[in-house]
């Protein structure tokens, strides 16, 4: 029986997050170079993404692409950028076909020129589906998001649009990359490896955290599945005491 049949459907967290992590060890593990273990990486995306909107979750975000990964040898860059003009051209009609959203978030315009214009036309093409929605965090570390943000509060202080009594969480929230998004309530991680490596620092203040050795070639539905189910057996309380919820 597929773990999908212990999921409760009432209790879906509508917002989760995964570090695609181990793709370089996977192919190392093969005897191939780190870009073969990306192209196979593609093949979990389409499973989670399918598995996501199957069941009913409204944000999926996967962190494909972060700051520091420029300092990668470029040629695993540059053919990383490669995959993901082809990827997100040939996933185009699939997500128009399944009625889901495309979205990023990131330092979008460090990107190469082509991987930019493809991926906002197929933002643009996307726009108006409304099942799920994808987002990609593409040049993307949370350092540099909650810079942009400070620097934009400032800016409107210093020419008298805000009060700097006036700042509070919301007002961070709204200039985040992900505003207008409910934060995450679920976080994976693949590949064993236990930190979140700049990714969502704010929105992740109060998900539940969730860590599989599977390296992330490997990760399918079942997987994703059994990541909810461990979600869902866990208690949620936002400060609160135990007894404080099960009295609700």
């Amino acid at each position: 029986m597929s773990l999908k049949e212990n999921i409760d459907l009432t209790k879906l967290p509508q917002h989760i997050a995964i570090i695609m992590d181990g793709n370089g060890r996977w192919a190392k593990q093969q005897g191939a170079d780190r870009i073969f273990g990306h192209q196979h990486g593609v093949g979990s995306v389409r499973d989670t993404v399918e598995a996501a909107a199957e069941l009913g979750v409204k944000y999926l975000t996967l962190y494909a692409f972060s700051t520091e990964n420029w300092n990668r040898p470029q040629e695993e860059v540059n053919a990383l950028m490669e995959l993901l003009v082809h990827t997100i051209g040939a996933e185009t009609a699939t997500l128009n076909k399944n009625n889901i959203r495309l979205q990023a978030i990131g330092d979008l315009k460090s990107l190469p020129g082509s991987c930019y214009n493809e991926l906002q036309e197929a933002i643009a093409n996307t726009a108006q589906n409304t099942r799920m929605t994808l987002v990609l965090a593409l040049s993307y570390s949370s350092k540099w998001e909650l810079l942009q943000a400070i620097q934009q509060i400032a800016e409107k202080v210093e020419n008298k649009q805000l009060l700097p009594a006036d700042i509070n969480e919301n007002t961070l929230a709204r200039h985040l990359c992900t505003a207008g998004m409910p934060d995450p309530e679920l976080m994976i991680r693949t590949s064993g490896e236990h930190r979140i490596s700049n990714f969502l620092l704010w929105q992740l203040a109060y998900a539940e955290f969730y860590f599989t050795e599977k390296l992330w070639p490997d990760f399918k539905k079942e997987d994703f599945y059994q990541a909810i189910v461990n979600y869902q057996s866990r208690e949620r309380r936002f400060g609160k005491t135990s007894e404080q919820i099960i009295s609700k």
